[in-house]
Parts: C-alpha cells; structure tokens; sequence
C-alpha cells in the first residue's frame, strides 16, 4: 500500500518525527497539523501520514475506526516506506500515539526508532475510567513521552496518576489542556500556543537525552 506524507521541518534534521493521527480527525486536521508546525519549528523533520480507513474518508468511503491492533502493520509500512537515515521518532495524536506505542518495542529492538511520542494518549475512553488501554504501557522498553492535557477526558492527571507505568515513560503535563492539549485561557492564563511552544521545547530536550543515551 502507498503511504502519501505531509512533511513539516527541514530536510536535513537531525531526528525525524513520525506521527499519525487520532481516531476520528484526518492528518491535516488543526490539531495535527499546529503541532506539527510547532515540532517542525523546534527542528524537527515531521512526517504525517494516514491510516487506510482515513484515506479511504478522503474519496468519499464513510470508513470508521478498526481496531487499533488491527493497523499496527499499517504503522509499520509508515515506517519502511519513510526510510528515515537519522534518528526517528515515532508517535501520534490519541489513537495515532496508541498504535504507535503497541509498534514501538519491536521497532525498538531492531534498532530502528530512537523513541515513542504520543500527544494525548487515550488511557481509556471519555466517560469509561475503567476500561484502560495501559496493559503493555507497563512493560513499554522504549523512551516515551507522553504530552498530555491535565483535564483530558480520556485520561486526567489524577486518573493517570494510578496507572502502572514503565519507568521508560515520561508524562509533560499541560495544565488545563483538553485532548488536543488546548487550554481554557480564561481558567489557566494560557494559549494552546503557549502550550504547543512547551511541548516543542520538551520534545527537543527529551530527544536530546535519548539519543545522547544510544551514542
């Protein structure tokens, strides 16, 4: 199957970023598309791409959403077919991030991608705090960091709080942040810019570190 791109950020990049997007929004929709200009502007080279239902959405095929399991082999025909020659990250927004996580420690262990980057990660479905998506986030080998909004309804700082997650795993909290990390400006003082702007600054740090690690 093609895999079509959207590329954000400058060719010669030192890391390249690979994100796929949530459940039910496209690769070019606001959300994707403001972090991935954000990351692009911290230097990141970001690749976008979608998954088979979503691009079947673009030529009129109302397609919903598999089953996340079901697109991991989707995720990694994303990865063969970008060839990224440096360092790559890969992640998504919510179930991008998801797919990728269940992908990451096989990519990992080939030595393929440097680190997982999820944006929203949906621990659990809004309104259904006991149903978790977080099994194999316990045993996860591969760096993570996951950016998420303190009130997300698919998985809120004090919920996240008293999940069993590996140690691999690092949570950036934005305060007041929805699922697509925007806070409300009139309660916490901040922009979605300001947020996005905190989350570039992160990720560049975070992928400093871990490629540091591996020499």
């Amino acid at each position: 199957m093609a895999v079509d791109f959207l590329i954000d950020g400058p060719a010669e990049a030192r890391t390249t970023i690979l994100l796929a997007h949530g459940a039910g929004a496209p690769m070019d929709s606001a959300a994707m598309t403001a972090a991935a200009v954000a990351l692009a502007g911290a230097g990141f080279r970001v690749a976008r791409f979608e998954f088979g239902y979503m691009a079947a959405r673009r030529q009129g095929q109302r397609k919903p959403p598999p089953r996340a399991e079901t697109v991991i082999p989707e995720y990694r025909a994303a990865v063969d077919a970008l060839g990224a020659t440096r360092p790559l990250i890969i992640g998504g927004k919510s179930m991008g991030g998801r797919v990728a996580s269940m992908a990451a420690d096989e990519l990992h262990a080939a030595g393929r991608i440097t680190g997982l980057l999820c944006l929203g990660y949906p621990f659990h479905s809004p309104g259904k705090p006991a149903q978790l998506r977080t099994a194999h986030l316990a045993g996860l080998a591969t760096p993570t960091l996951i950016c998420q909004g303190t009130r997300d309804a698919f998985g809120t700082r004090d919920e996240v709080a008293g999940y069993a997650l590996s140690d691999r795993i690092e949570l950036l909290w934005l305060e007041d942040g929805d699922h697509d990390l925007k806070p409300r400006k009139s309660v916490s003082g901040f922009t979605a810019a300001d947020h996005l702007k905190t989350v570039a600054a992160a990720v560049s740090d975070w992928a400093d570190r871990i490629i540091r690690s591996v020499g």
